[in-house]
């Protein structure tokens, strides 16, 4: 289907209903999911599914609304509903569509392989992937494996002019799994999501790592409440980053919302942080070519050596802000207006090997489960349930669970005295191992 010209037709549509400006999203795309347990099928689920979402303005207000019918009275009942919608919005000046008619070029978006694959293939990966981390003994209970992939065509259109698409995929396979000894019972689970079917890893890779994580934290020891150095491994990098993210959110920092609104520019953190937001990277989970209203996304370095450099931005906010969009407009689909949201968010890799961190560790925590919401983004407070492993001497000891770790973000953030250099760049949100020189941990 020509979804190009469809999506400039609806534009016209929209001016000729009454629209000012207007902007159309169509997504067409398939999914598919298996999940295995025990190494039967519990499920298969493919569905294709398209849709459309209509934002028009009129007068400085703003409405939207969605459907997925691409038939002339069903999208011409959708541009209606816009614009009834609209006669009840608050008018803003700031109102306003981008008219960036650029975009990046971003290589390895899509694989057209994933659909040749047989389905065969993709249960038997399932299955597989249960099969090897049942193979330790430790391993009593599968929670289930997973394989699942999707497609999608993303096109959109607006009233400057502007006329996009790009065709992006992905797949993921995973295995949960629960290791037992007496009265204890400790679940692990990794997975691997990639842009690309070859590029999934070695399942014996994937199902060692559950496994691992299911065992390693049996015979837990408990540990006196005490302050420490606190190791953060790739797998808790979310708890410090998640809150950042929000931090930085441009319409966070206009609502007063935001610990660093007011610290554009100024020392944050030590000189070993860097954070970097990419929409551009080849083959990453989170690049695309445009953001989700159209703006070319780019590469940008959010904190450089501690230095606060900037936030993020749509259009409406960044005219707000009196300032350009930073190619950060978010959308869940083709039924929500854009947000504001990362592309792929990481802290750059540091020169230390993990080992030589965990040596250079008199005492402390390797931290590598945390539950709660991490780093507040309003007050910059931290605190969570935490668990992973007790270092003494430079040597790890014996697992810890049931910890709580608490700090301010000026604390964690100016604390970090170490940064790895095993930074995996295939996860849209991720660290190396990194050290904070010292946190409370709370345990008896």
């Amino acid at each position: 289907m020509d979804y190009k010209g469809l999506a400039e037709q609806l534009v016209e549509t929209c001016r000729k209903k009454g629209a000012d400006s207007a902007e159309v999203i169509i997504l067409s795309g398939r999914e598919l999911s298996v999940e295995v347990r025990e190494g039967s099928i519990e499920t298969i689920q493919e569905a294709a599914s398209h849709g459309i979402g209509f934002r028009i303005f009129t007068k400085g207000k703003m409405a939207f609304a969605s459907c997925n019918d691409f038939s002339e009275a069903a999208t011409s009942g959708a541009i209606d509903s816009a614009l009834r919608f609209a006669q009840h919005a608050t008018a803003d000046e700031n109102n306003r569509l981008p008219d960036d008619k650029s975009t990046t070029a971003v290589e390895g978006l899509h694989d057209p392989r994933i659909a040749q694959v047989s389905m065969e293939a993709k249960i038997e990966l399932a299955r597989k992937l249960e099969q090897l981390a049942m193979k330790d003994s430790r391993i009593t209970k599968s929670a289930g494996a997973s394989y699942s992939e999707e497609e999608a065509e993303i096109t959109l259109a607006n009233s400057n002019g502007l006329l996009k698409a790009y065709r992006v995929s992905a797949c993921s396979a995973g295995v949960s799994v629960v290791a037992e000894k007496g009265e204890q019972k400790s679940s692990g689970g990794d997975y691997c999501t990639r842009r690309f079917f070859a590029d999934l890893k070695a399942p014996e890779e994937i199902a060692a790592k559950a496994a691992r994580d299911a065992y390693e934290l049996l015979d837990p020891m408990k540990i006196r409440t005490q302050r420490a150095a606190v190791i953060f491994d790739p797998d808790a990098a979310g708890a410090l980053l998640g809150g950042i993210v929000a931090a930085v959110n441009g319409e966070r920092v206009l609502q007063g919302a935001s610990f660093l609104g007011a610290r554009l520019d100024q020392k944050i953190a030590a000189p070993l942080l860097t954070i970097i937001d990419d929409g551009t990277r080849a083959k990453g989970m989170a690049s695309r070519p445009f953001d989700g209203e159209g703006v070319a996304t780019q590469k940008r370095i959010i904190i450089d050596q501690g230095v606060l450099k900037g936030f993020m931005y749509n259009t409406i906010t960044a005219l707000r802000a009196g300032v350009k969009s930073t190619g950060n407009a978010s959308r869940a689909g083709f039924t929500s207006v854009p947000g504001i949201g990362p592309h792929n968010f990481y802290v750059a890799a540091g020169t230390s090997a993990r080992r030589d961190i965990i040596a250079a560790t008199k005492r402390g925590l390797l931290l590598t489960e945390v539950t709660g919401y991490g780093i507040n983004p309003v007050n910059g407070n931290f605190s969570g349930g935490a668990a992973g492993f007790w270092i003494e001497d430079g040597k790890i000891v014996h697992p810890v669970k049931g910890l709580t770790v608490a700090a301010t973000a000026d604390e964690m953030l100016n604390g970090i005295d170490m940064a790895g250099n095993d930074l995996d760049l295939n996860r849209s949100m991720t660290a190396p191992t990194f050290r904070i020189r010292e946190m409370q941990i709370g345990g008896e």
